[in-house]
């Protein structure tokens, strides 16, 4: 089973075709048809559309679920390094390997992963440093998000090998999914990503 986290802001589906394309290249991989998208926004309770939502999309050859929540998010502040090689290539709806990690953060709120040697994501997003004015992604994703391919289709990100002992070289991160932008939301210093 699959999972699509889509954002849907002041009533707006936002980056459906990315997701469409992910739920397609998923599909072609395990031998299956994915299934069409209805219209979102035409599902979305009434109290719910002048507020930024998260919708999660359950599927295989079908759509086995959809569900709409208004969006809270998680307040991270803090990151514990985690040496790890899970298989997360697509995005699975069962997240154990992912939430077993997690019980390793410590004092932190959430956990990076290191995958032999080298700088991935968190259990819930992509991650984005920053070096001055630039702004670099970690070419080691453990999942190709979304909004990860977006800001490097914008030119607004840019691709590049990162590893824990060059951490050192960036000021922050920004945690980015389909509902986290770095527009909208405060980076994590890099002294508050602990080390193994």
């Amino acid at each position: 089973m699959f999972l699509e986290t889509i954002c849907i802001d002041q009533g707006k589906v936002l980056n459906a075709a990315a997701h469409i394309d992910r739920m397609q290249r998923t599909a072609i991989h395990f031998g299956f048809l994915s299934p069409s998208l209805p219209d979102l926004f035409s599902m979305l309770p009434d109290a719910l559309h002048d507020v930024k939502v998260k919708c999660r999309i359950l599927y295989r050859e079908t759509l086995l679920d959809i569900t709409f929540e208004k969006y809270q998010p998680k307040r991270v502040q803090s990151l514990q390094l985690v040496e790890a090689s899970p298989d997360y290539s697509f995005k699975y709806a069962d997240r154990k390997e992912l939430s077993r990690l997690l019980e390793q953060k410590g004092e932190a709120d959430e956990i990076l992963i290191i995958r032999h040697g080298l700088i991935t994501d968190t259990t819930f997003s992509n991650v984005v440093f920053r070096q001055g004015d630039h702004l670099f992604t970690p070419d080691s994703w453990l999942l190709n998000g979304t909004k990860r391919q977006q800001l490097l289709r914008e030119g607004s990100i840019t691709e590049k090998r990162i590893t824990r002992e060059t951490l050192h070289e960036y000021e922050s991160v920004y945690l980015v999914n389909a509902m986290l932008d770095i527009e909208n939301e405060t980076s994590i210093p890099i002294g508050s990503i602990f080390p193994l």
